[in-house]
């Protein structure tokens, strides 16, 4: 896994965790094929701007974030999606496209959508060839995040 701050994280607080190898994966929709999972056990991380400071909406492989919601969710007056160029510096421990869903390890606040809801998710781990499989509730508890409706759709 590229993320040593996520790892050391992990390791630190006992968290049980699997490290899965697979090919080189770009997309969320590729990491579920060579996971063999589907899309809706993916935790999917976005990074938007949230006014001025990054912020991160975690949905469902399969979901999208609705900018609507997540303004509301997030409280602020204006909200973006971040590009990538912007937010990449944050995650220098991880390859680019790869960021880890738990959004209090690089300084932002972080909201996982309701729909997140499988017993086990997978996740990059900041790597386009690794992802980490855990409990869900294990990953609510690592990811110190509040949960509420980000994702497009019901």
């Amino acid at each position: 896994m590229s993320a040593e701050k996520l790892r050391e994280y992990l390791l630190t607080n006992g968290v049980p965790y699997e490290v899965h190898e697979h090919p080189l994966a770009f997309t969320t929709s590729r990491v579920a094929e060579v996971e063999h999972v589907p899309g809706k056990d993916i935790a999917k991380p976005v990074i938007l701007m949230a006014d001025d400071h990054f912020v991160m909406a975690v949905v469902p492989g399969h979901k999208h974030v609705d900018l609507a919601k997540a303004q509301d969710v997030f409280g602020c007056e204006d909200l973006r999606l971040a590009d990538e160029s912007e937010f990449a510096a944050a995650f220098a421990d991880c390859e680019r496209g790869a960021e880890p869903p738990i959004g209090h390890l690089y300084g932002m606040r972080t909201i996982v959508d309701l729909r997140l809801d499988s017993p086990r998710v997978t996740f990059r781990g900041g790597s386009h060839t690794q992802t980490i499989t855990m409990g869900l509730e294990d990953y609510r508890v690592v990811a110190r995040a509040a949960v509420g409706d980000v994702a497009a759709g019901r």
